[in-house]
């Protein structure tokens, strides 16, 4: 179902957190939220779970307000479990929310097969590994069937090998499910993963929101370009966006200090600066490598001008 939010103002503290006049969430979609440390980002979720109120505004899932408890699954950034089995940490949440105990194994079942955790189900939930812990939260979040889940960094803290095997897993997963869908991170290559739409949120405030491949081919202010990875440049009086992978060496173009040469093991990568806007430049192997110091010419393959 379709979520949206109206003219929603959050304070705490006589700070502004939040101050969002209109934001649609598709239905059945599955979004991400981008944005820096203290944009806001966790409050938004803890609004649409309930756990906040605004100071004004309203939230409507389809034709009606959401119902904290009913309508909402939300899976936290840190892991919370009782000192119970697995199973009975999931069995608690359904039964809250009056799931009969047939369909409650049922449900319980099928998320942790999908999941492929059923050997966990009877251990004891607080001993289990990050990797573990981290896929019995998506069962407990999903076994609920709540038309809209949130989760909040879901594969922060992960080994490289379990966040991989989620990224690929996670996407069919909440299809499944058909919930509308909100995701929290601070990766790009995360976000473009695992969603279908984009949220960049900047200091309390909404400044892109849409089909991530328009918004990401399309930033046009430089703070949503900075948040999605670009480097950003003026030349010849244009401020332009330039993708993360799209430098290469080149005989003229903008000048880089370099500051760094990292080995990569399948690749050399240059670090630098062009003025002081961070670059990274990658490099097949065998080829002749600039010196910490040295100063050299790169161009962008491909870049987008910003308002």
């Amino acid at each position: 179902m379709q979520v949206e939010l109206r003219d929603i103002r959050f304070e705490r503290e006589g700070r502004r957190v939040l101050d969002i006049p209109a934001l649609e969430l598709r239905s059945g979609a599955t979004t991400a939220i981008l944005g820096p440390n203290g944009s806001g980002k966790t409050t938004l979720l803890r609004l649409l779970a309930g756990l906040e109120r605004p100071q004004c505004g309203t939230i409507h899932l389809g034709e009606r307000p959401v119902v904290a408890g009913r309508d909402v699954a939300y899976l936290f950034q840190e892991q919370v479990f009782l000192r119970r089995s697995v199973r009975e940490n999931l069995e608690l949440g359904l039964r809250m929310r009056g799931v009969s105990e047939t369909n409650l194994r049922e449900r319980i079942d099928e998320a942790l097969r999908l999941l492929g955790i059923s050997h966990l189900l009877e251990r004891r939930a607080d001993r289990l590994s990050g990797g573990e812990g981290r896929r019995v939260d998506l069962a407990r979040a999903l076994c609920l069937r709540a038309p809209l889940v949130l989760l909040d960094e879901p594969l922060d803290g992960l080994d490289r090998r379990t966040q991989s095997r989620l990224l690929d897993e996670l996407p069919h997963l909440l299809a499944i499910f058909e919930a509308t869908t909100l995701i929290v991170t601070h990766s790009r290559d995360e976000a473009f993963r695992l969603a279908d739409d984009l949220v960049v949120i900047v200091d309390g405030r909404v400044l892109a929101a849409g089909d991530k491949r328009i918004v990401a081919t399309n930033p046009r202010l430089a703070a949503v370009a900075e948040v999605l990875g670009y480097a950003v440049l003026v030349a010849e009086g244009r401020t332009v966006a330039v993708p993360p992978r799209a430098w290469s060496l080149a005989s003229d173009g903008w000048a880089m200090q370099v500051d760094h040469v990292l080995d990569m093991v399948e690749w050399q990568e240059v670090a630098g600066r062009i003025g002081t806007t961070s670059v990274r430049v990658a490099i097949d192997q065998g080829r002749r490598l600039p010196s910490p110091g040295d100063r050299v010419h790169v161009r962008a393959e491909s870049l987008y001008e910003l308002d």
